[in-house]
């Protein structure tokens, strides 16, 4: 019991942690290392919490993290991608099985490109020359609340009794 308090506790910080990402990722481009760092190192308290095991279960986490990290990593050196939006992708597959990372994935694609649409008219209608910078962890932020809000919080009420 205790054990899901923490859980239900560290999943509500983490969104809160994914609303500042969005908040500075959306005023100054910028997703902050400390934050990057302090989602990372939930990641095990979490794991305790849930009740994982190491093998497969944890090093199934690590792995997709550090596949992430990999191909993101890719995308960053093409220019694609930022630093700030790789480093929070790769933390949050510390913390989301990988099902539901992939829909995490999928929801921050939708996510990232109706902000995209939303932004280029936003540009085009100031008319704007310079280069339109999209806030991508913005669309990083909606496909985790997504997970959370789908895949982990409808529980807590029955869990711990409310």
């Amino acid at each position: 019991m205790p054990g899901d308090y923490i859980q239900y506790g560290l999943l509500i910080a983490l969104a809160i942690a994914l609303l500042i990402a969005a908040f500075t990722d959306l005023r100054r481009r910028q997703i902050d290392n400390w934050l990057n760092a302090a989602i990372a190192l939930g990641a095990p308290v979490f794991w305790w919490s849930s009740g994982l095991a190491l093998w497969p279960d944890v090093a199934m986490q690590v792995g997709v993290a550090l596949l992430a990290f990999a191909i993101l990593c890719g995308l960053f050196a093409l220019r694609v991608m930022g630093g700030g939006d790789v480093k929070l992708l790769t933390v949050l597959a510390l913390w989301i099985q990988p099902l539901f990372f992939l829909q995490l994935l999928v929801v921050m694609a939708l996510a990232g490109g109706t902000l995209c649409i939303v932004l280029g008219g936003w540009h085009m209608i100031r008319r704007q020359k310079d280069k339109l910078a999209i806030p991508y962890g913005v669309a990083i932020a909606i496909g985790g609340w997504w997970v959370l809000g789908t895949h982990h919080l409808p529980t807590a009420g029955a869990s711990i009794g409310l």
